[in-house]
This record gives structure tokens, sequence and C-alpha cells, in this order.
């Protein structure tokens, strides 16, 4: 390869390294943001709405996995 191809590519994988850098500290940013955010939420409806909230969840995301794992299991019948 000649030298001039190869710098050319150093270049963009250092280019691209940057890019990469710069988008991981986006989503530490994003996530920090969210958390602040959850925590905030939390203290303004206060512990025990909070913790019905999760338990609420914690259901639906239970159902939710429990249809998807039926959904595995259905065998379609051949025609």
């Amino acid at each position: 390869m000649k030298e001039a191809k190869l710098v050319e590519l150093k270049n963009k994988v250092k280019g691209l390294t940057n890019i990469v850098k710069q988008l991981i500290k986006e989503i530490q940013i994003n996530a920090t943001l969210a958390q602040g955010t959850l925590t905030a939420f939390q203290y303004h409806i206060g512990e025990k709405k909070w913790e019905k909230l999760i338990n609420e969840l914690k259901e639906k995301e239970k159902k939710a996995i429990e249809e998807a794992e039926e959904k595995k299991l259905e065998i379609p019948e051949d025609k």
C-alpha cells in the first residue's frame, strides 16, 4: 500500500475516533440528565407514589415479557 493511502486511512481513523469520543460524552450527558430528571420527579411525587409507580411499571414489563415469550412459542399452522 502506498504511504499516502496509509496516511489517509490513519487520518480517517483518527477522525472517527474523535467522533466516537464525542458521542460517548453526549451519551453520558444525556444519562446524567435523565437520572437527574427521574430524581426530581421522585422527590416531586413522593416516596409512596414513586414505589407504587415502580411496582406498576414492573408488572407491565413482566406482562410484556410473558406475552413476547408466548408469541415465540406459537407455532404457525401450515396451509
